[in-house]
């Protein structure tokens, strides 16, 4: 059987600890970092070395995956300088998984490509406990040959890897805009379920009937649950983060000259739930803001 190599892995959150946790058992040997060590102890039980500084999970010609939570942490893990892109070197392969900023992933390609390395921009698709079942996606983007070795890895451990091109700016372009979606559907459905309510009537039954034929599908069957049920204090993806990311697409759109009325109107849904102490909180509690402007 051919030896694998080792995988660099940099950040052991909700999403990063369960990829990394489905790489082990996989059987691919990990050195990983996290700015909180503790949380690297579940996965040196599993075997996993862990590194106290970020570029030394890097070996010369290596793959170190990232998957931390904004642009900020990403710009701190690579290296002001490009010091993580250096500790790779030529033909290293640098995989981010993190939902970021177009622009922010073509400034790390080429300070990839200024060492002779690569930079492969794959931003995940799926709530933690998708992760952690091997369901989420992944949206990839970059130079085809390493691309390729990324995709290996990312195949083995989720349900379906889509290729967006050789420009890894396109994949953070197509995340957002998957987000942009789901955010809007939270909304919709917030608002949906408060009309009922106001009216009279309830909106379980509202859900059974466009959850099955209509929108038969996970984000309003799911989401839609977890909003008439109001269980936003236990989160699968925390608001402050829906609140990035809706920044992240206005300030992309305004970029690039793109009109988009609703992201304008999510920035301010979410920039009141976090003005509200929501910040913990699910992302799909937003809702609580449309059921309080309704009086509910």
């Amino acid at each position: 059987m051919e030896k694998k190599q080792n995988i660099g892995f940099i950040g052991l959150g909700m999403m990063g600890s369960p990829m990394a946790i489905n790489l082990l058992k996989a059987g691919h040997p990990l050195t990983v970092y996290n700015r909180t060590p503790e949380k690297a102890s579940s996965l040196v039980e599993l075997g996993a070395k862990v590194k106290t500084h970020p570029w030394d999970v890097a070996e010369p010609g290596g793959i170190v995956m990232s998957c931390v939570s904004d642009d900020r942490a990403l710009a701190a893990v690579v290296g002001e300088n490009g010091e993580l892109a250096e500790r790779l070197g030529p033909e290293g392969i640098h995989i981010s998984m993190s939902t970021i900023l177009p622009k922010t992933a073509e400034r790390l390609a080429r300070q990839q490509r200024s060492f002779g390395g690569h930079y492969i921009a794959a931003p995940v698709m799926g709530r933690p406990d998708a992760v952690a079942g091997k369901k989420q996606s992944y949206f990839i983007a970059g130079e085809p040959a390493a691309k390729a070795r990324a995709t290996s890895l990312l195949a083995a451990i989720s349900m379906k890897v889509f290729d967006f091109g050789d420009n890894p700016a396109d994949a953070n372009v197509n995340k957002l805009a998957a987000n942009f979606l789901i955010a809007s559907s939270i909304e919709a459905l917030a608002e949906a379920f408060t009309f009922v309510s106001k009216n009279g009537a309830d909106p379980n039954d509202l859900l059974e009937a466009v959850g099955s034929t209509l929108f038969a599908c996970p984000i309003y069957q799911n989401y839609g649950r977890q909003i008439i049920e109001k269980k936003y204090r236990e989160p699968m993806f925390k608001l402050h983060l829906g609140h990035k990311d809706v920044r992240l697409i206005a300030e992309t759109a305004t970029d690039s000259q793109t009109p988009m009325r609703f992201a304008r109107v999510l920035e301010d849904r979410f920039a009141a739930a976090m003005a509200h102490g929501r910040a913990n909180d699910d992302w799909t509690g937003i809702a609580a803001e449309v059921e309080a402007e309704a009086g509910l």
